[in-house]
């Protein structure tokens, strides 16, 4: 008597067991469900948005520190800029009000003391960032550039805030007749508010060029056919 053997194609035979190539979803114990057990994660457009958007956020909150932290320098470049500046003196008769030396440069002297220290911080400030961050970004460039600017501003009106009397014809009746004062202090030329930024944003630009982390190139082993 002969056992008839049993046909993998026939389609009562394919209910309860498992195909000699299909997988088994218990490890080989023969009666697995036949899904694969490792499935791997998954990939999508809605993936890639969270990521962007985690990123943008990132980039945004390290902008935000940046900025905040340079710009609260602006105090000191503001206290320097009126303790370096030079004055320019303006002499009263009790009529009117003259520069006491029409040839002299100190009314030039304010601005290039501005810039000056403006080019010191944007040096000092530029190596900070690129010292605490070496990885740099997008958003610590902005930072730094936005803050740079904020803290110019800032220095600016703190230092004629804190500087001589603005109004002229007051300073000269309390110098009385015949008397030198003080001009108030003021930029010229208000390019000079850019010299921070700029000097900024190029030191960090050189120092992650020359400095900065590299990627790694792996060589990849050709394939032995």
């Amino acid at each position: 008597m002969t056992v008839p053997t049993p046909s993998w194609n026939n389609p009562d035979h394919g209910r309860s067991g498992t195909r000699p190539d299909q997988p088994r979803g218990d490890g080989g114990s023969g009666t697995g469900s036949g899904s694969w057990p490792d499935d791997p994660p998954p990939h999508g457009p809605g993936a890639d948005q969270g990521a962007d958007s985690l990123l943008v956020r990132r980039e945004l909150r390290d902008a935000a520190l940046v900025a905040v932290a340079v710009t609260v320098l602006g105090v000191l470049l503001g206290l320097l800029w009126l303790w370096l500046a030079p004055r320019v003196p303006l002499y009263t008769d009790g009529r009117a009000v003259y520069l006491k030396d029409p040839e002299g440069e100190e009314s030039i002297g304010a601005d290039g003391t501005f810039a000056l220290l403006g080019v010191v911080f944007g040096v000092v400030t530029g190596l900070i960032l690129f010292l605490v961050r070496r990885r740099g970004g997008v958003g610590l460039v902005a930072g730094l550039a936005v803050g740079g600017l904020l803290g110019s501003v800032l220095a600016w009106r703190l230092g004629v805030w804190l500087g001589p009397e603005t109004d002229l014809v007051a300073a000269a009746r309390a110098a009385g007749r015949n008397a030198t004062f003080d001009a108030p202090l003021k930029l010229a030329a208000k390019g000079v508010l850019l010299a921070w930024p700029f000097a900024g944003l190029l030191v960090h630009l050189i120092a992650t060029a020359l400095f900065g982390p590299r990627d790694e190139v792996r060589a990849v082993a050709p394939a032995k056919w």
